[in-house]
């Protein structure tokens, strides 16, 4: 049975931010992607791209959540996708991997996900100005991504270091390949 990987899709959310990571977890054997919406509907990406999700957060049964992964968007910051909070929470309860990337980080920072592990953002202000109940500055690094105790989190001009974040805590493929994938797209050198 393949592990299943969801994707959390809003109107406006950043699609280059997984862009990345998409393709590769879409060749894999071992994982499935699943695309959701608030209500299943079709969404707009900051991009324009119109995607029909396969399933409405109402249909997810949060056990079979291998990882869930927010992409970013200026919905976070307006509060527009406050509907998904409680399957993160059980999510993070659960001690399944959450990954954010970009305004995604401010809204775990909103909850409060992020006060007492290593995590990352677009800027310490920006999480302070935007999530005014985090608590988090002693753990925060600036790092353009980071993962602890299976919270994953990145800033947003950083795609390629989230999809690495990603791809190793799936164990998508051996360190040493996920470090190959890195070099490729990071730098344009591929080593044998």
């Amino acid at each position: 049975m393949k592990k299943k990987i969801f994707i959390f899709l809003f109107d406006g959310f950043s699609d280059w931010e997984i862009a990345y990571l998409t393709p590769e977890i879409r060749k894999s054997s071992t994982f499935e992607l699943i695309y959701f919406s608030k209500d299943g509907m079709p969404v707009i990406s900051m991009g324009g791209l119109q995607v029909v999700p396969s399933l409405a957060l109402t249909e997810i049964v949060p056990h079979d959540v291998d990882m869930l992964i927010l992409p970013g968007g200026t919905a976070w910051e307006k509060g527009d996708n406050e509907g998904v909070t409680p399957l993160v929470k059980l999510i993070v309860d659960l001690g399944k991997p959450v990954a954010a990337i970009c305004a995604a980080t401010a809204y775990l920072a909103q909850q409060q996900l992020l006060d007492n592990l290593k995590h990352t953002s677009n800027d310490l202000y920006y999480l302070k100005a935007v999530a005014p109940a985090y608590s988090g500055d002693s753990f925060y690094t600036n790092a353009l991504a980071t993962s602890d105790k299976n919270i994953i989190t990145a800033n947003g001009i950083a795609p390629i270091e989230f999809a690495r974040e990603v791809f190793t805590i799936l164990g998508l493929y051996p360190e040493q390949d996920i470090e190959k994938w890195f070099q490729l797209f990071k730098n344009g050198v591929w080593s044998e």
